[in-house]
């Protein structure tokens, strides 16, 4: 019994100092990195979005464990020199909360930043997304396709792919054990994780410098954010699978950027297939570059982005 006891006595002393913990790198974080833009109400649900510029519309997409800092350390002010350019934080991560603690589909998350950027006054825009982005804008593509007039997928995860699931992503999606696992690691993860992180994405690259920092390291390992992160990536597969059959219907331009080095979403298994499945697409290939072309090649980038305004008559 006095064992019994004392396991429960440490167990809860190490909830608590983990709870603890949490709040101070939540409080910590905040202070450090507050909203970059403002708040509005969707549906009864806030979005925390940045609008910037004049021009055509064009909306921005993050990737993966994003927020609006992900576009605005560098490329969306120089997009805004000619674009009104709109970023959204998606659903459970930066500071918009998300949509529900768990089953968040692809679709659901898509139909919020469109009804957002229609409440924002956007019209007939270009969408741009990177990474998990891509996969939003093709399902913005196919599904709203009178709310858009051209598509950019920048290293978008736009298909199925070969090997599975990841087992850590799988944990933290499940409705128990996830939530307890994601204060864990978000209280006793080295600060330097995320570095690491940084660096496997931007490989070969080199990281630009100050973006780490500026990105918000402290948000993006929040325990909330760590599980909706987790949650979306672990089912999009299963998203893709769904919507992928799809993109023969869609007749909007579509500029695809994409680096021959990316290990993280692949060339060939997800933009090349991309730009012979839609009506009518054009592909870039940037040799050497990995997951983050906007922010290693920008100019190649923008142009991307400039074709498509002009090809969808908008610029």
């Amino acid at each position: 019994m006095k064992l019994v006891l004392s396991l429960l006595l440490i167990l809860a002393l190490v909830a608590l100092a983990t709870m603890i913990r949490v709040e101070q790198r939540r409080l910590a974080a905040y202070r450090e990195h507050p909203p970059q833009g403002r708040f509005i109400e969707v549906n009864g649900h806030p979005v925390h979005y940045v609008q910037i510029g004049e021009g055509p519309d064009l909306v921005l997409l993050h990737g993966a464990s994003g927020s609006t800092r992900d576009w605005m350390f560098d490329i969306a002010p120089r997009l805004a020199e000619d674009y009104r350019v709109t970023i959204m934080d998606r659903p459970g991560l930066g500071y918009t909360p998300p949509l529900a603690a768990n089953g968040v589909t692809l679709s659901e998350q898509t139909t919020l930043m469109v009804e957002t950027a229609r409440a924002l006054g956007v019209e007939n825009p270009v969408v741009a997304g990177q990474s998990f982005g891509g996969a939003l804008v093709m399902n913005w593509a196919v599904y709203h396709p009178n709310d858009i007039a051209a598509a950019v997928s920048i290293a978008g995860a736009t298909h199925p792919w070969p090997g599975g699931r990841d087992t850590l992503y799988a944990l933290l999606a499940q409705p128990v054990i996830g939530p307890v696992l994601a204060h864990l690691i978000s209280a006793w993860l080295p600060q330097d994780y995320l570095e690491t992180q940084i660096e496997s994405v931007f490989a070969p690259n080199d990281p630009l410098p100050g973006y780490a920092d500026y990105i918000g390291p402290g948000i993006i390992l929040l325990p909330e954010q760590f599980k909706a992160n987790a949650q979306q990536r672990h089912e999009l597969l299963t998203h893709l699978e769904a919507q992928q059959p799809r993109y023969k219907e869609v007749e909007i331009p579509v500029e695809v950027i994409h680096g021959t080095a990316d290990t993280t979403v692949g060339l060939q298994i997800h933009s090349e297939p991309l730009v012979e499945e839609v009506q009518n697409g054009n592909l870039t290939v940037l040799e050497g570059v990995g997951h983050m072309p906007h922010h290693i090649r920008p100019d190649e980038t923008i142009d991307a982005i400039d074709r498509a305004a002009l090809r969808a008559g908008v610029k």
